[in-house]
């Protein structure tokens, strides 16, 4: 390990940090970075490094939702209490993550192999750029039928749920595939960014330890260095941007992000065309 390495896992991390939480695509960030800044490891390793760094994203998600997530409140020093609205909550993230669970399961492979290509992330990026720029114009003339996290039934929480299997082609977004979808049933901007943090959580965790156990949890000391610095980066820097993205909803709309993934998406596609 080298300190090029350890630059570009660090602006890996920021990267990652930056993407996780804005509906713009973490995965596509990464696998386009990757065509330009390559690190010098196995691409078992990559494979494996791009999914597991996100780990770190969701951990600044449980540190500065804690209080939402933790189901057992100390009252006091004798019982712990449990809320069971925040366990009936996670219960609809469970049900949220079956579907893409079982694609995920089904599908992960042949995906990696065949759309991992910088073409398919454009197109991808552009045409949920279009959604997300359509839908919050409909929006306009439209009220939310569910405007607080608590508000989201098991029913609305499987139909977001269908709607984060889109995310399996790189360049849709975890996050940006079910803000479209909660805002297209009608679930408010803040809600829906809400139940995505808490989606991510189980996601996350399940795809890194599927990767993790196809990579065989042996590591050079180089290799868990870099997966460790990248993982503490993107940590940080989710911290700041979720804060961000939380207070930029309550006043705005997700149209600036419709319009990035346009522009992006388009560079990169001229770019590997006439490349």
């Amino acid at each position: 390990m080298n300190l090029i390495e350890v630059l570009k896992v660090i602006l890996l991390g920021i990267i990652e940090g930056i993407t996780e939480w804005l509906p713009i695509s973490s995965t596509g960030h990464m696998l386009l970075v990757d065509q330009f800044i390559t690190l010098n490891v196995s691409d078992h390793y990559k494979e494996m490094f791009f999914i597991v760094i996100q780990l770190g994203a969701v951990l600044a998600v449980v540190v500065l939702f804690y209080k939402k997530m933790i189901p057992f409140q100390f009252a006091d020093k004798q019982a712990p209490m449990i809320k069971t609205d925040i366990i009936s909550l996670w219960l609809k993230v469970v049900v949220a993550c079956i579907p893409g669970a079982i694609v995920t399961l089904l599908f992960d492979d042949y995906i990696e192999a065949h759309f991992h290509t910088p073409i398919v992330i454009a197109c991808a990026l552009i045409f949920y750029g279009i959604a997300f720029i359509f839908i919050e114009t409909w929006n306009k003339k439209r009220t939310p039928i569910v405007h607080e996290l608590s508000d989201i039934t098991y029913t609305t929480a499987f139909m977001i749920g269908l709607f984060q299997v889109l995310s399996i082609i790189p360049g849709t977004s975890r996050s940006g595939s079910t803000i479209v979808g909660g805002l297209l049933i009608g679930v408010s901007r803040v809600a829906v960014a809400e139940f995505t943090f808490f989606l991510a959580v189980p996601v996350m965790f399940g795809l890194s330890f599927i990767k993790m156990l196809k990579f065989g949890f042996i590591f050079t000391t180089a290799e868990l260095t870099l997966l460790l610095i990248g993982m503490v980066v993107a940590f940080v820097v989710s911290l700041i941007v979720i804060r961000f993205l939380m207070n930029y909803i309550k006043k705005h709309d997700f149209k600036v992000f419709g319009w990035y993934r346009i522009i992006l998406g388009i560079i990169v596609l001229l770019y590997f065309i006439f490349l």
